[in-house]
């Protein structure tokens, strides 16, 4: 089977790709970064065809240039700058880069290895790319496409009917169905509800005329463990304090558990409270996550009603309504939701995600509020590192 060309655009990736680049661009050039992927279902096999196909869209993907028109929706995000822009006119994704390779058992290895600037773009691409040519490989496409369209049709009719009431953003991209069942989900939510305020996708945002939403990942924060004259446990002060040099607040979602939640609220002082629009949600029980950063901002006087929770952790829809109305009256709400709205079809979805492993050659880790998502290739560096957060913890009396 030989599919047509997957990414059509390099638009076609999550706007924080861009914001979190920018910065990498303006203040960090001469890091190096490695990403290696990981399937976290069990017992899924990949073959020989699909790593063919795989390897055939990523050389088609390198093949792709920023058209002018792109560029000029680029030059439109306020936050993104014109010598910013000026550099994608002549980057592009790198084939040398990218290794890709079917081990025994059918697992599928791949890594991305360059310039950090150059490598965290692959990672978008490269999961749309894995997870479309898994699901038509491996299935009917026909048969997933007819589910998901009953399943659309039907959330839709439940937004309309009053069953649903909160508004949230499509974050798609990385495990959806397809490129073309994306478009079809971000236009039908954005025309035939109220509830949907935009998408992370930067072509759809274009392509449809919507919002683009996103701030910064756990790379983000990652990559400070790599530069040695950072103290592993202020890595979230020091990302915080260049992401606002950068957008002087006009880009203000902190993310707040790639070392745990509870490091980045030492960090996230008074200063970084008032900087910050809000924070960003991921990993743990989010009504205790929630209710430790309303009384935090309580705890510097700031009214939560003024700031935004962002909930983005593997959210459908009844999930979300339920933290919407425990939280409203408290502060803002606001919902990211990706594979439940680009993927929810008649079988189980892939959880897959590429992540930056080594900043510099030096092991890098995501710690997260669920130990099940700490993801890090050194073990070795993995304990130092929850002991660098432990010990600066209980040294601040908030152990």
């Amino acid at each position: 089977m030989k599919l047509d060309p997957i990414v059509i655009s390099l638009l076609d990736t999550d706007l924080y790709k861009f914001n979190m680049n920018q910065v990498i661009f303006h203040k960090h050039t001469n890091l190096m970064g490695q990403y290696y992927f990981k399937c976290r279902n069990k017992d899924i096999v990949f073959t020989e065809e699909m790593v063919s196909e795989i390897r055939s869209q990523v050389d088609h993907l390198c093949s792709l240039r920023f058209k002018n028109e792109e560029l000029d929706y680029l030059r439109s995000i306020r936050f993104i700058k014109d010598d910013y822009v000026e550099f994608m006119r002549l980057w592009h994704p790198m084939r040398d880069y990218v290794k890709i390779k079917l081990l025994p058992g059918g697992e599928l290895q791949v890594i991305v290895d360059g310039p950090l600037f150059s490598a965290m773009q692959f990672e978008i691409y490269l999961l749309e790319i894995i997870n479309e040519v898994y699901f038509r490989f491996q299935y009917d496409y026909n048969t997933l496409l007819k589910s998901a369209e009953e399943k659309l049709d039907a959330k839709i009719k439940a937004f309309n009917d009053g069953t649903y009431t909160f508004k949230f953003a499509e974050f798609g991209c990385r495990r959806r169905l397809s490129r073309e069942w994306e478009g079809v989900v971000i236009e039908r939510l954005c025309r035939e509800t109220r509830n949907c305020v935009g998408t992370s996708n930067v072509f759809y945002a274009k392509k449809f005329n919507v919002l683009p939403i996103g701030t910064y990942a756990h790379e983000f924060v990652q990559m400070y463990q790599g530069i040695p004259s950072i103290p592993l446990a202020f890595t979230n002060h020091f990302a915080m304090q260049d992401w606002y040099d950068e957008y002087k607040g006009d880009n203000g979602t902190a993310l707040s558990d790639t070392v745990t939640t509870d490091l980045f609220l030492l960090d996230f002082d008074r200063s970084m409270v008032n900087n910050y629009t809000g924070v960003r949600h991921d990993s743990g029980d989010p009504y205790v996550w929630g209710e430790k950063i309303i009384n935090h901002y309580k705890s510097y006087g700031v009214d939560p009603k003024t700031k935004t929770l962002l909930f983005s952790d593997s959210l459908d829809f009844d999930r979300a309504q339920k933290l919407h109305n425990y939280f409203v009256d408290k502060t803002k709400v606001s919902f990211g939701i990706g594979t439940f709205c680009s993927n929810d079809t008649c079988v189980e979805p892939l959880n897959i995600v590429i992540k930056l492993q080594y900043v510099n050659g030096n092991p890098v880790a995501k710690l997260s509020d669920n130990p099940e998502k700490a993801m890090c290739r050194d073990p070795e560096y993995l304990e130092y590192l929850k002991r660098s957060v432990a010990f600066r913890l209980q040294r601040d009396g908030k152990a």
